[in-house]
């Protein structure tokens, strides 16, 4: 089959409870909307994290598409850089956030970053293609797809429930189509824990 362009819908799952292990009341509104909204795309694979909170989102889209959980699509540090790769005026306070995550977790994410790239970037058979995920993994392939330095995954923020879409087409750098787009939610729903 000949490569055609690849449109990459990005979604964070909707808002889960404290413990992450479901979404709350909030959360089901919000991916039911979600899911009115992305109804009529003809997507050929829902791709999601295997967390909870991701896997309740992916079923209650409530979509045509197989689902395909994917480790890839898991939460995890995607890269770590060094502190002289980072804007001295907030090196501080991204070492500090960073190094809150365990030795492990440091050195699996970029392992797995390099899969989802591997596995959700660039032409493909054509179609479309919904990854349910979380807002490290977004961060990354907005980064990858913009062709910022590695290390600015860290300064990107996403919505429970928001829409990103990436276009890779053939021969062409990737281009961003929306961004944390939150139009489908009344504006009592369009929240980020961040």
């Amino acid at each position: 089959m000949n490569e055609s362009s690849r449109d990459l819908y990005l979604v964070r799952h909707a808002e889960a409870g404290p413990d992450e292990t479901g979404l709350t009341e909030r959360g089901r509104r919000q991916a039911v909307l979600l899911g009115e909204r992305l109804r009529d795309i003809p997507f050929s694979t829902i791709h999601h994290s295997p967390l909870p909170r991701a896997v309740q989102t992916a079923r209650l889209i409530n979509h045509q598409a197989p689902l395909h959980p994917s480790e890839a699509a898991g939460d995890y540090i995607p890269h770590v850089p060094h502190r002289d790769d980072l804007p001295p005026d907030s090196a501080d306070y991204y070492f500090d956030f960073l190094h809150q995550a365990t030795s492990e977790e440091r050195t699996t994410g970029p392992r797995l970053a390099d899969e989802a790239l591997a596995q959700f970037t660039g032409p493909a058979t054509g179609g479309h293609e919904l990854l349910i995920t979380h807002n490290f993994l977004i961060a990354w392939l907005v980064r990858d797809a913009l062709g910022t330095p590695p290390w600015r995954w860290l300064t990107l923020t996403h919505c429970n429930a928001a829409l990103t879409t990436i276009r890779y087409t053939p021969h062409r750098p990737p281009t961003l189509l929306t961004y944390n787009d939150m139009s489908h939610l009344p504006p009592s729903l369009q929240w980020t824990d961040f």
